[in-house]
């Protein structure tokens, strides 16, 4: 009786959401190595990017897969960072041995048509045939997209179309301005077989490599963790007549509710995805470039998404009596709202 429960159990859970209870949906280790390679690589990141790549090396990737996220990086982020990042391997590897060296790519026959090949394997990827607009406008992009981003990397091998695409979503959550083209590989990667929560296991590793942005993550936020929920970063940058702190969120992290009296703040969004709301009105998502004004006496909050690392410059000018309030927590469920 308690094993036919089970296994209708496991068959709903199944036909409910495609399997996404089997072990969690989550990436496997190889998968979260190649995520993180991705996205360092797409940062320009190189410093820790060395450190990926050793601890990607040691878990068992081989040095030709780990090539092929580097070769493809150059396709969605430049050949200056994927040069970089080729280089910052070919050092890791002198330094190290025994390392598997792992599958040659395959290179195509001479006499393939690559823009049909390309067509092919485009459409396996996106189950439509891609047409009109941007395409029409200027075909050779067209071209190149199919006979050599499509044909020529994609056929090489070593790394499946599921594996290419996690370091494709990745490298894009690492860049600004190309939300577009991250929703579509979001859903290319869905049709080589990737779940909703390994997609948000994706981006949530690719917020994870920005680690306070440019300006540092400093050091954890104890001195006011009570009034968080969650765990946060100070990094104090100037004080005197302007105070300024780049403040980092893990992912989920928000601060309460709070009121700053006979001072303002500036909010200036420097990584991730979070956000910003004042009280009776609805939250306001942000990103990278945003800049929220805080008049004082304003009740507010903010924080990161759930799926997102999140940093921000805090800027503030000292007055005499300026204090802050700090009042209750976001609600969760009106949190849990926010996507």
């Amino acid at each position: 009786m308690i094993k036919n429960l089970l296994s209708a159990i496991v068959l709903l859970c199944i036909l409910i959401i495609g399997g996404d209870c089997m072990a969690g949906g989550l990436l496997s280790s190889k998968e979260k190595n190649i995520a993180k390679i991705a996205s360092l690589s797409a940062r320009g990141d190189l410093e820790n990017l060395q450190k990926a790549l050793n601890q990607a090396l040691d878990k068992g990737l081989t040095i030709n897969e780990i090539k092929e996220v580097l070769i493809q990086s150059y396709a969605y982020c430049g050949f200056p960072r994927s040069l970089n990042a080729l280089m910052t391997l070919k050092n890791v590897v002198e330094l190290r041995s025994n390392d598997k060296v792992g599958k040659e790519p395959k290179e195509l026959p001479k006499d393939t048509d690559k823009f049909a090949y390309g067509d092919e394997v485009q459409v396996e990827l996106t189950k439509n045939h891609v047409k009109g607009g941007i395409f029409d406008f200027a075909p050779a992009i067209d071209k190149y997209l199919k006979e050599h981003l499509f044909a020529d990397i994609f056929s090489r091998g070593v790394l499946t179309y599921k594996e290419r695409e996690i370091a494709t979503i990745a490298m894009l959550s690492s860049i600004k301005g190309v939300e577009s083209q991250l929703n579509s590989h979001i859903q290319m990667g869905k049709n080589t077989g990737l779940t909703d929560s390994e997609v948000k296991e994706i981006v949530k590793i690719a917020g994870e490599t920005s680690k306070g942005g440019d300006f540092g993550l400093g050091s954890e936020n104890k001195a006011y963790q009570k009034y968080f929920v969650g765990k946060s970063y100070l990094n104090p940058l100037t004080t005197g007549e302007v105070n300024s702190s780049n403040v980092t969120f893990e992912s989920g992290c928000r601060n309460n509710w709070h009121i700053h009296n006979k001072t303002g703040q500036i909010l200036i969004v420097t990584e991730g995805r979070g956000y910003y709301q004042e009280w009776g009105k609805p939250a306001q998502e942000l990103k990278r470039g945003d800049v929220v004004n805080i008049a004082p006496g304003i009740k507010h909050w903010h924080g990161a998404a759930s799926d997102s690392w999140f940093s921000h410059i805090a800027i503030s000018t000292p007055k005499e009596g300026a204090t802050t309030d700090w009042l209750e927590e976001v609600d969760k469920k009106e949190y849990s709202k926010l996507k």
